[in-house]
């Protein structure tokens, strides 16, 4: 009796591997933006909601990750020369040749806009304005700017900030005051947290040609200064939730220890300057975010 043998198809006499596709097509949707992106949209959901709409809810998420992971795509399109000159990029589906450039734009462009047609057909037509704007300031201003100034990271903050109002406006179809906070909170985040990886990566940086501000200042007393003034920031601004009477005082006190974990740990790489520090601020920053944002989402009021 013959057993069956089962193979992976062949192309060109290579065997194909189905699974590395599918972790090329991940990693091309840079699911570390994507992550933080939900995260941030299924809060302000949450904070928006007076009654928990559950369908609403998977309507804004599946539209916010095709969104999201069509933006990233095309990013990759876009810096595809940049991220071969990168150590850390180098190995990314595009530069790595695993795959083609008409590929990755057919993929970033469908996904992109069956996010937005989603988004406007089952959320609403201002949240689907939030995605296009998210879109078009991420593509079209922050990547091109990365090549010509160190404001890019600035710039970037803000279609980077712009998911967390999505999440609001599905539920109210207008932006309060409280969304403007969500954006602040994740606007001031932004900045120490990129910053950190622009001085762990400052070579690579300086070698693909991106004038970070830490290629363009070495020493690094820009970033110091940015650092420091964005950490200690955010203590203030993520307190106006309770002020605004949005989230309670669990949420408060817990706002007040991160924040001045945050700050501390930008507060010494600042001093320090090394890449240690800046990898403790980098994790600092990670920790932060969501640890803040699960504050916000079980001290609701």
């Amino acid at each position: 009796m013959e057993t069956a043998v089962h193979t992976s198809p062949r192309i060109e006499g290579r065997v194909f591997d189905w699974r590395q596709l599918l972790r090329d097509f991940y990693d091309l949707s840079k699911p570390g933006i994507g992550f933080y992106s939900l995260l941030t949209t299924a809060t302000s959901f949450w904070l928006a909601s007076h009654e928990f709409n559950a369908v609403l809810f998977v309507h804004t998420m599946l539209a916010t990750a095709c969104v999201t992971c069509g933006g990233g795509a095309l990013n990759q399109v876009i810096e595809i020369e940049a991220d071969s000159r990168m150590h850390r990029t180098e190995n990314r589906p595009l530069p790595a040749g695993r795959i083609s450039p008409m590929t990755g734009l057919l993929f970033g462009v469908l996904v992109s806009l069956m996010g937005t047609i989603y988004m406007l057909l089952f959320v609403g037509s201002l949240p689907s304005l939030l995605a296009i704007a998210t879109l078009a300031g991420y593509l079209f201003i922050y990547t091109p700017l990365k090549k010509r100034t160190h404001l890019s990271t600035l710039i970037g903050a803000f279609p980077g900030a712009v998911p967390i109002l999505i999440g609001w406006a599905a539920v109210r179809g207008n932006l309060e005051f409280g969304a403007w906070a969500l954006f602040a909170i994740l606007f001031l985040w932004q900045i120490p947290h990129f910053l950190a990886i622009a001085w762990m990566y400052r070579k690579d940086y300086a070698r693909a040609g991106f004038p970070m501000l830490t290629v363009i200042d070495p020493e690094g007393t820009r970033a110091a200064f940015q650092v420091i003034s964005y950490t200690l920031a955010l203590i203030p601004v993520s307190l106006l939730l309770s002020l605004l009477r949005m989230t309670g005082v669990v949420y408060f006190a817990g706002a007040i220890v991160l924040g001045l974990g945050f700050a501390i740990a930008g507060i010494r790489a600042a001093s320090e300057r090394s890449n240690k520090s800046a990898k403790q601020l980098l994790f600092a920053s990670i920790v932060y975010l969501p640890v803040l944002l699960i504050l916000m989402a079980i001290d609701k009021i």
